[in-house]
């Protein structure tokens, strides 16, 4: 073979490596991105012969797909809408709109996947009609509808988790709205009611469980702080901190005091825990102070904050910013100037602590089956950091217990269980109404659930309202529906 010859054969040999990798690429690794691609009508016609699969809770679906007299050929339904919007989401063939789980899982759900493949192949040997892939989520339908009704007539969220393992146990935002409308294959009405869902004050269309306006997360950041401290192996829960009845920010002339404007508690000194125990804010923004921005924001990164997390849901990341100057650091040890956070977030914080100091991921999907229940993915629990050693979060576990049954938590007792608990009762500004909250664990001694709850505008009671008062009781019902009491 002569050197021109052989040359040629190489180039030709590698033309056909490039077509063979290009097409296998195609074929394989970017299939899903491609058949789910908005420009892809094709992909889309075929779905519309494919019975979606079903979302399942607690062997129940809670969206499932049934025929319609259509182009669209299915209509999907949702048991109990409003209550599981922020999980499900809905799915509208009509408008190539999707949200929530729907959209996050649609590959699967949608039967046009690579996950998909073997079973349409099947289908077309046995001439059944193909089906979806459904998913069964971690969620636990009590805990689900206990959330929803503490919630009625409020503005607010509600998370729930599992601390071991960081399955999502309960996922509740109101006011909510109504799936099965916005899943309607009637564009006009559903783009009419999509408008005045979106321009109502109250965003009913947000996702205040992970996302939306977040909210300063008031004192139960105090947790968070703590930790830090505990952490830094320079402070522990005995550690005492000056105690006057008003203190002056660093290199500001700006004070501040304690919800009900005395000392935290009789002495001159007050220790972590007792300001953890009575919801002290004069301690607390001492202890940031001397802590410095860094130290928190590294332990705050390590429970979750400034993270982007997909459950598979999109989370808003919650915030502690860096660069805070001192006066700033001070506010943030009660959860005050520019740290946001997601209820999810916050359930993660006292999740992190119930579970010996390890933060799990969350997650709210258990497993991918089809229709003969086969498993074509299942999710695996998996770890997300470790801020505190397992000494340490006890220390911080038995503060909290004693904050909800013998101080500022108080609202959250439950007659025999022992829970751990931090309120918050967050400032927006100005004659703006408080944002209220509550996260806490039980039982504290063999912790199965870890929750957070927000509720903003006051609870309707504008700055009156408390963290005790309105937050604390509903996270109470909804660890009496997962503990079965």
């Amino acid at each position: 073979m002569t050197k021109e010859l052989r040359r040629l054969s190489l180039v030709i040999l590698a033309m056909f490596l490039s077509l063979f990798v290009a097409t296998s690429w195609i074929q394989v690794v970017d299939a899903d991105r491609l058949a789910q691609h908005q420009a892809n009508t094709r992909t889309r016609l075929d779905s519309y012969e494919i019975q979606r699969g079903s979302i399942i809770v607690d062997d129940t679906a809670i969206a499932t797909s049934v025929r319609a007299d259509d182009k669209y050929q299915y209509q999907r339904v949702y048991e109990n809408g409003p209550m599981w919007a922020p999980v499900t989401g809905y799915y509208n063939p009509a408008l190539q709109s999707a949200t929530g789980l729907e959209r996050a899982l649609n590959v699967d759900l949608s039967g046009t996947g690579s996950n998909a493949f073997f079973g349409e192949i099947e289908r077309i040997v046995s001439g059944q009609p193909q089906q979806g892939l459904s998913a069964k989520l971690t969620l636990d339908a009590d805990a689900q509808l206990a959330a929803w009704e503490a919630l009625e007539g409020l503005q607010g969220a509600v998370v729930a988790i599992e601390p071991k393992t960081g399955r999502v146990l309960a996922m509740v935002s109101t006011p909510g709205f109504d799936t099965n409308a916005l899943a309607a294959h009637d564009p006009a009405a559903v783009d009419t009611l999509h408008d005045q869902l979106e321009s109502d004050a109250t965003r009913p269309l947000y996702n205040r469980a992970i996302a939306g306006n977040l909210n300063p997360p008031g004192s139960t950041f105090k947790v968070v702080v703590a930790a830090a401290a505990l952490a830094s192996g320079d402070w522990t829960m005995d550690s005492a901190l000056p105690n006057p009845a008003r203190y002056t920010l660093p290199g500001t002339s700006t004070q501040i005091s304690n919800a009900w404007g005395g000392t935290c508690g009789p002495g001159e000194t007050a220790t972590i825990a007792e300001a953890l125990r009575l919801s002290c804010n004069i301690p607390m923004a001492e202890l940031a102070a001397e802590l410095g921005d860094e130290a928190i924001r590294e332990t705050a990164e390590k429970f979750g904050f400034n993270a982007d997390l997909q459950i598979p849901l999109k989370v808003t990341p919650s915030s502690y910013p860096s660069g805070l100057n001192d006066p700033e650091t001070a506010l943030t040890g009660f959860g005050q100037g520019k740290v946001t956070a997601t209820p999810l977030q916050m359930a993660m914080v006292v999740a992190g602590i119930a579970n010996d100091g390890a933060v799990m991921t969350p997650r709210m999907v258990d497993a991918v089956i089809g229709d003969d229940f086969a498993v074509h993915r299942q999710y695996e629990d998996e770890a997300f950091d470790q801020p505190l050693d397992a000494a340490a979060a006890d220390a911080l576990s038995s503060a909290m217990v004693t904050g909800v049954s013998d101080g500022a938590a108080s609202g959250a007792r439950i007659d025999g269980v022992d829970v751990a608990g931090k309120t918050g009762t967050a400032q927006n500004g100005g004659s703006r109404p408080h944002t209220l909250w509550f996260t806490g664990f039980a039982p504290a001694e063999d912790p199965q659930v870890a929750v957070a709850v927000v509720v903003e505008d006051g609870g309707g009671e504008g700055q009156s309202g408390s963290g005790n008062d309105i937050a604390a009781p509903i996270a109470k019902k909804v660890i009496e529906a997962v503990l079965g009491r």
